[in-house]
C-alpha cells in the first residue's frame, strides 16, 4: 500500500470480507494513513488492537447494508423517500445504479457465474452450499411452466362441508395460539396464506392444512371456504375484512377490526347488505373465569363499577404496533380487549369515554393511560393500561363492585368473591378464552346462528377505542 500512496497510506479502507479472523481489521489499520477511515461492509473478527487505531487516530464505521433507508420502515414500508439533495445514494438509488451498470455492460457479472442449473435440479446447489468452487449459481426457470401460487399438501375433499376455514397470516400468533386451538377442535382448514410462502407451508405441514398459498385471493375465490380468519398486521385488517365480506365469506379477524374510523364505516355499510357473520378476537370474554364472573353477577344488568388493569409491559418504540399507520398504537390494538370485557360484564354499551395518559406530553405515551367508560345502564369502568409496571406483578387484574359484592380476578388463574353466597374462590391454570372462542366460532359457522360476539357490540367497542384517543387529544369526554 505504501508503494501505491508514496508512503502516505490509504485515505480509506473498505472491508467486504467474510472471515472470523481479527487479522483483517489489523491489516486495514496498517494500510490507512493518519486519520484515515475504515468502513466495514462484510463480517469479520473485531478484536481491535487499540495501538493500531490510537497512533493514527483512525475512524471506524460499520456500513448498513444497501445504503441509507435500510431498516427504516418509513422508507422501506411507506415509501417516504429521502430528498436527493440531502441523501444522494439511498438504498433504492444504489440498486438502480447497479442495475443500470449491468444493463449497459459497464459492470460485467458474467465472469462470476460458475454454473447454471435447472430449477428441477436445485439440490445440486442447495445440497452443497459449502462448495468453494461456486461463486454465483443461476437457477433456470422454465418460462412455459405453469406458475402456481398454491402448494397442495393433500387432496382432502371439503365438498358439502360447513365451517371450512382459510387463514390469512402465518405469524407467531397464528403458530402459537390459533392453530393449536383449531387442532384441538379438529377444525377443517383448507388454506393458510402467507406473503412469503415458506412459513405458511411449514405450518400447513405441521397442522395438516390442505393448501399453502402466497395469494389470499385464492381463499376468497374458493366456494368451499365459508370462514376466513385474518391474523395479519393491523393496518391490513379492515381492507381484508371488506374483501371477505364482498366475497360472501364470514370473517374472524384478530383485534382490532379497524384502525381508522372511515374503515369502520365502510365495514358497517358492507355488513348491512351481506349475509355473513363478522367476529373479532376479543377472547377475554370467553375465558372460563370471565364466564364465571358473568354468571355470579347475574343477568339483571344492575349498574356496577369495574377497575381493570393491564400490566402490559414495555415494548421497544420501533416495534410496528406503535406506528399509528400500521399498528394503530396499543390502545386500539390491545386495550380494546378490556373495553369488550367490561361491556360483556356490564351487559351494556359504552356511551361516553375519557382518557388521560402519563407525562407532560400524554399523546406520545398512550401505553401508560387510564380510560374511563360510562355505560347505558349506569355502570362505570376504569381501564388502566400501563407499560411501566413490574414484571413480577400480575399482567391482568379485574375488580368488580356490585350490590355490596366484590369480585377480584387475578391473571386468569384465580377468582375471589366477597359477598356471594355459596362461592368464595376458584383457581385453575391460566386460560384467556382462546379455546372457547374458536370452539364457539366453528360451531356457529357449522350450525348457523348469530356471531359469537354481537356485531353491534364489536362496533361499540371499536368506536370506544377511537373515542379514547380523541379524548386524549381534546382533553374532554367523548360521547358515542
Amino acid at each position: 500500500m505504501e508503494n501505491y500512496t508514496h508512503g502516505v497510506g490509504a485515505d480509506g479502507v473498505i472491508i467486504t470480507a467474510s472471515n472470523k479472523s481479527n487479522e483483517i481489521i489489523s491489516q486495514s489499520a496498517q494500510m490507512c494513513r493518519k486519520r484515515g477511515r475504515i468502513i466495514l461492509v462484510g463480517v469479520i473478527g473485531l478484536d481491535i488492537s487499540r495501538a493500531d487505531f490510537y497512533e493514527k487516530e483512525i475512524s471506524f464505521q460499520v456500513s448498513c447494508s444497501y445504503g441509507p433507508g435500510r431498516y427504516d420502515d418509513n422508507y422501506e414500508q411507506k415509501g417516504q423517500d429521502y430528498p436527493i439533495g440531502h441523501v444522494r445514494w439511498t438504498e433504492k438509488r444504489n440498486f438502480e445504479a447497479i442495475l443500470n451498470a449491468i444493463s449497459k455492460k459497464v459492470l460485467k457479472v458474467e465472469p462470476l457465474i460458475t454454473e447454471r442449473i435447472s430449477l428441477n435440479d436445485y439440490q445440486t446447489i442447495y445440497g452443497n452450499m459449502n462448495n468453494p468452487n461456486s461463486i454465483a449459481s443461476i437457477l433456470i426457470y422454465d418460462n412455459n411452466a405453469e406458475q402456481k401460487s398454491v402448494v397442495a399438501m393433500d387432496q382432502r375433499s371439503f365438498k358439502a362441508q360447513k365451517g371450512v376455514i382459510g387463514i390469512v397470516g402465518a405469524g407467531n400468533f397464528t403458530s402459537s395460539t390459533i392453530l393449536p386451538n383449531l387442532k384441538k377442535i379438529q377444525a377443517n382448514i383448507k388454506y393458510i396464506a402467507s406473503s412469503g410462502g415458506l412459513t405458511g407451508t411449514i405450518m400447513a405441514k405441521k397442522y395438516t392444512i390442505s393448501n399453502s398459498t402466497t395469494d389470499y385471493s385464492e381463499i376468497l375465490k374458493d366456494e368451499e371456504v365459508d370462514l376466513v380468519l385474518i391474523t395479519t398486521r393491523h393496518n391490513m385488517h379492515a381492507p381484508m375484512v371488506l374483501e371477505a365480506i364482498k366475497a360472501g365469506k364470514s370473517v374472524f379477524v384478530e383485534k382490532p377490526l379497524a384502525i381508522k374510523e372511515t374503515e369502520l364505516e365502510d365495514i358497517v355499510a358492507a355488513y348491512k347488505d351481506a349475509k355473513v357473520n363478522v367476529s373479532v378476537g376479543f377472547n377475554r370474554r370467553f375465558a372460563p373465569l370471565a364466564i364465571k364472573m358473568k354468571k355470579l353477577l347475574g343477568s339483571d344488568e344492575s349498574p356496577m363499577n369495574i377497575v381493570a388493569t393491564m400490566n402490559a409491559g414495555a415494548i421497544p418504540a420501533d416495534v410496528w404496533v406503535h406506528d399509528m399507520e400500521i399498528g394503530g398504537g396499543r390502545i386500539l390494538g390491545e386495550a380494546c380487549h378490556y373495553i369488550d370485557l367490561c361491556s360483556y360484564l356490564t351487559g351494556s354499551k359504552v356511551v361516553a369515554v375519557c382518557m388521560n395518559a402519563m407525562g407532560s406530553n400524554p399523546e406520545e405515551n398512550t401505553d401508560n393511560a387510564s380510560i374511563l367508560l360510562q355505560y347505558e345502564n349506569g355502570s362505570n369502568a376504569v381501564i388502566n393500561y400501563f407499560s411501566n409496571g413490574s414484571k413480577a406483578y400480575s399482567k391482568e387484574r379485574v375488580e368488580v363492585f356490585s350490590q355490596e359484592r366484590t369480585l377480584v380476578m387475578d391473571n386468569w388463574r384465580k377468582l375471589k368473591a366477597f359477598g356471594f353466597k355459596g362461592f368464595s374462590k376458584s383457581s385453575s391454570k391460566q386460560d384467556k378464552g382462546h379455546f372457547n372462542q374458536f370452539e364457539q366460532l366453528v360451531e356457529q359457522q357449522k350450525n348457523g346462528g348469530y356471531p359469537i360476539i354481537p356485531f353491534d357490540s364489536v362496533i361499540n367497542t371499536t368506536k370506544a377505542s377511537f373515542a379514547a384517543l380523541q379524548s386524549l387529544k381534546s382533553g374532554q369526554w367523548i360521547k358515542l
